[in-house]
């Protein structure tokens, strides 16, 4: 592991002023930001926090997303630790091309490395869309240490999603319809009118309002395309990648620890989807925030931080 020489100020200052004393229950070794070898590269980090409660280690979405959304959590980080990191390809992670590497299996053991590099005996595991996805993927794999499950907007079954995402797409005008038809059966999917069609899509579902950019949120860092493109297709309800015939919803049946769904009360991840994974989880916690599309901490992040404060104050009793 190497640590980085340069640093975001704003966050430098933040994360500078946490300390992980040896005397607590959790003594994590580690703080700032840094860097953890995997196979194809290296992986970036960065830790949000203090206090002894225990962190939460987050799963960003895409695949090609990043980790910086989860900026926003930094109102709870106030309690602990929050660790976001880019998954290899994508953000401050190194990025690549190399299709040998986009296999879950190889997401998963980023999700080890992250967890070995900074000692976490126990955490909270959050996965949001794609990474809802890889966080269940991980908890059926490796469990232990896993004090419960947060899965935002989640994503498990590439068939259910495109189910649900042609009920979206049929309640928009029939220009749009036939734009998305149209690029399907050409296989085109550089139009004009296709662009207009997940404009429009994203608009109504992704992020309903303007971007919010956290200040913690100084760095560049990009997402990538060709990963999405590779592995998912050309827009979120067109799935021609490799996870085409992804699915481990049932994987859901088989948790046994504390688990929160969240999703936008217009999300993609539609509520009545969502509710019905959650129900296969015993004892789980379904909540819709209001006024949001997939992007529920950019378009209402109060809400979204509330239901996962009072779900991990519920743990902590």
């Amino acid at each position: 592991m190497k640590k980085t020489a340069s640093f975001s100020v704003i966050l430098l200052l933040f994360i500078s002023s946490c300390t992980f004393s040896k005397k607590q229950s959790n003594p994590y070794l580690l703080q700032g930001e840094g860097y953890v070898e995997v196979e194809g590269g290296k992986i970036w980090y960065g830790i949000m926090g203090e206090g002894n409660n225990t962190p939460l280690l987050c799963l960003h979405g895409g695949p090609g997303g990043t980790g910086a959304r989860y900026y926003n959590l930094s109102e709870i980080a106030k309690e602990r630790p929050v660790i976001i990191f880019d998954q290899l390809g994508s953000g401050r992670s190194d990025h690549h091309q190399d299709t040998s590497l986009l296999k879950v299996e190889k997401f998963v053991e980023q999700v080890r490395a992250i967890r070995g590099e900074l000692k976490l005996n126990e955490f909270y595991l959050v996965g949001g869309s794609w990474g809802a996805g890889l966080a269940l993927e991980y908890y059926a794999n490796y469990p232990e240490g896993i004090k419960g499950l947060i899965f935002n907007s989640p994503y498990f079954s590439t068939p259910i999603w495109t189910d649900d995402a042609d009920r979206l797409v049929a309640a928009l005008p029939d220009s749009i319809q036939s734009a998305i038809h149209i690029a399907v059966r050409d296989s085109v999917f550089d139009t004009e009118s296709y662009t207009a069609a997940n404009n429009l899509f994203a608009s109504k579902h992704g992020r309903r309002k303007e971007s919010i950019k956290h200040p913690y949120d100084t760095v560049p860092s990009n997402r990538n395309s060709f990963i999405y493109n590779y592995m998912w297709g050309p827009s979120e309800f067109t799935a021609l990648g490799t996870l085409r015939d992804f699915d481990n919803h049932q994987y859901l049946k088989k948790i046994e620890v504390p688990t929160l769904f969240t999703t936008g009360e217009f999300d993609e991840a539609i509520p009545e989807t969502v509710q019905k994974f959650s129900e296969m989880v015993p004892n789980s916690k379904f909540i819709i925030i209001p006024e949001a599309g997939h992007s529920t901490l950019n378009d209402n992040g109060p809400a979204m931080r509330t239901a996962i404060q009072e779900f991990l104050d519920i743990q902590e009793k």
